[in-house]
């Protein structure tokens, strides 16, 4: 099968299309033809070497595609559904891909936009949780508009929190269509946060990872009440929770967001799709750092 590979760190001139044994389901796990896989940050920073240290290195950990074989003990697909998922081998950039974790693809949605969900909403769900956002809650998300932010304001719309989430300008009036209420970043934050509630908010989620931990603390009413996605320095630096998903993946929420896009409760972010041969400029774009919404590599 085709896959993305490099054998050196660097830029995206270093990331190849190149030939691969086909891999093999194991215990409950399916295989896909893959129709359209994820591109996330974390692709270009092991690509840099800020991540994993071997070589060479596949990439891809969500996609979307067609069933085409299942491992033993699976029987909640058939060959044939539609499904997306999970690869935890991080090789779904490929023709075909393992997945670990799975669910149907939900009707109204192509390949492109369920290929762009299973890592935004299990890491905004993680954060959720481990912050304990519940209806009635206000919480601050900074970094709103991203696939994980906007991710993050409507899961906690639907949980029944307030949510208040900043992004630039251009940007605000989308996040009213998410159901948060808007406010710039940059300096005043709090100030323009204290517009909206005076006695600032419950939590806060970091997502942008943009240095305003101290101003979400005060927001917040201490550090306890503060989780970042972004700012690991900072986390260390403040007593801030930083999220990782070694310390246990939200991934019930693959079975649940179908329901949430079926009901019309979530919005899957908008996407920007590639070939996969055009895997590098995929890169470019993402670093480039303007893209809202969701780079999606296409495949067949």
């Amino acid at each position: 099968m085709k896959a993305v590979r490099f054998q050196q760190f660097g830029g995206p001139e270093v990331l190849e299309i190149v030939d691969l044994p086909d891999p093999q389901p194991g215990p409950g796990q399916v295989r896909i033809a893959v129709r359209a896989a994820g591109v996330n940050a974390s692709d270009w920073k092991k690509r840099r070497g800020l991540m994993d240290e071997g070589l060479p290195q596949t990439l891809g950990y969500e996609a979307a595609g067609v069933v085409d074989e299942i491992g033993e003990g699976v029987a909640d697909v058939a060959v044939g559904d539609r499904v997306f998922g999970l690869s935890t081998e991080g090789m779904a950039q490929a023709e075909l891909a393992v997945l670990s974790h799975y669910a149907p693809v939900p009707p109204s949605l192509d390949f492109a936009e369920a290929a762009a969900l299973p890592a935004a909403v299990e890491t905004a769900t993680r954060a959720l949780d481990q912050l304990g956002v519940g209806k009635g809650s206000a919480l601050l998300v900074n970094g709103a508009s991203g696939s994980v932010g906007s991710a993050a304001v409507q899961l906690a719309v639907a949980r029944g929190a307030r949510v208040i989430g900043t992004a630039s300008p251009a940007n605000h009036e989308y996040l009213r269509s998410l159901g948060a209420e808007p406010v710039a970043y940059g300096p005043g934050l709090v100030e323009r946060v204290r517009a909206l509630a005076p006695g600032g908010v419950d939590l806060a989620l970091d997502v942008a990872g943009s240095g305003v931990l101290p101003e979400l603390i005060e927001l917040a009413g201490g550090a306890e009440h503060v989780v970042t996605l972004a700012d690991f320095g900072g986390a260390q630096e403040h007593g801030v929770l930083f999220s990782r998903g070694d310390a246990g993946r939200a991934l019930y929420v693959l079975g649940e967001i179908g329901e949430l896009v079926e009901t019309g409760r979530f919005t899957p972010p908008a996407v920007r799709t590639f070939p996969l041969t055009e895997v590098a400029e995929a890169h470019r774009t993402g670093e480039d750092g303007h893209v809202r919404g969701k780079l999606v590599l296409l495949v067949g």
